[in-house]
């Protein structure tokens, strides 16, 4: 079944990944699987009590160890305070999950610049902060590591009414292609991962407030004609950060169920005609070729 565990057990055993934003979410859901197959954890958000009450039940749920760190991305020396506490309680890193996001729906002639920049701080300058700092740290150690971004589909394809997030997901997809090119020979891999419509309670209920969500249902976007399963992505993401995957450098993975090739092709939406009027149609066709 697709949503079940992929990989074999212990199959990120001795490896110690940091989760961005990994408090709650699809970054809980991909830290507590990279638990179960073995790994360390660290988890970071602004939120203290939260992270804190996760890694609890996190631990509790894998018997793994988790440490939870405070943490703002858009200020580098407490990127570098993470990486110091992480490496005081595991003694090394090997991987760097940044998850940090932040998005809301609106018209762009209605943001101020500060609400632009805001976004682009956290998703972009927070990326860029977090792999610097431990890139950095592998590069002096001659290390081998792991940085996994996760971006959105429309980083490549643009989206109205979300263009400071497009913005700064298409500047971290840059940096993923950039880095893995770069650093490649310090045997760094950089790859990064553009989830479709994952729904979860708060990013979703912040996104789409109200009867939104139930309005603008995304299964109907979604050729499969479902939205995801954290499990799914969860699957992807310990894939990646798993040796096994060890081959693979600087790919951007869609994981939407075809959902923005549907949105791309022209005529894409005429899959809005019920059957009985394509058969009008044809009819009309051959009528006009005279068949």
């Amino acid at each position: 079944m697709y949503n079940e565990p992929m990989l074999k057990d212990d199959a990120l055993k001795g490896k110690t990944i940091v989760v961005t934003g990994g408090g709650t979410g699809l970054g809980r859901a991909m830290g507590t699987y990279f638990l179960k197959l073995g790994a360390n954890l660290v988890i970071t958000s602004r939120k203290l009590e939260v992270l804190q009450k996760t890694a609890n039940e996190m631990e509790a749920e894998t018997r793994g160890k988790v440490l939870a760190v405070q943490c703002d991305v858009r200020d580098y020396a407490q990127v570098e305070e993470v990486l110091a506490q992480t490496l005081q309680k595991f003694g090394s890193v090997e991987g760097l999950l940044n998850n940090a996001a932040g998005n809301f729906i609106s018209p762009t002639e209605r943001l101020s610049a500060n609400a632009f920049s805001s976004i682009i701080d956290i998703v972009l300058k927070g990326t860029v902060n977090c792999t610097l700092a431990f890139g950095k740290h592998w590069i002096a150690q001659k290390q081998p590591a792991t940085v996994l971004n996760i971006v959105t589909t429309y980083a490549f394809t643009g989206s109205a009414y979300v263009v400071p997030s497009a913005c700064a997901k298409g500047g971290v997809l840059a940096l993923t292609r950039s880095l893995a090119v770069e650093w490649g020979k310090y045997g760094i891999r950089t790859n990064a991962i553009a989830p479709g419509p994952f729904p979860t309670k708060g990013a979703w209920d912040r996104l789409l407030p109200g009867d939104l969500a139930k309005k603008f249902d995304f299964k109907n976007r979604v050729p499969l004609k479902r939205v995801g399963e954290n499990q799914e992505l969860a699957n992807l993401a310990a894939f990646l950060m798993s040796d096994f995957s060890g081959y693979i450098n600087g790919e951007v993975i869609s994981i939407d169920g075809g959902e923005w090739l549907q949105g791309a092709g022209q005529m894409n939406g005429l899959e809005a005609i019920p059957t009985e009027m394509w058969d009008m149609l044809e009819q009309m066709t051959r009528s006009a070729k005279g068949s």
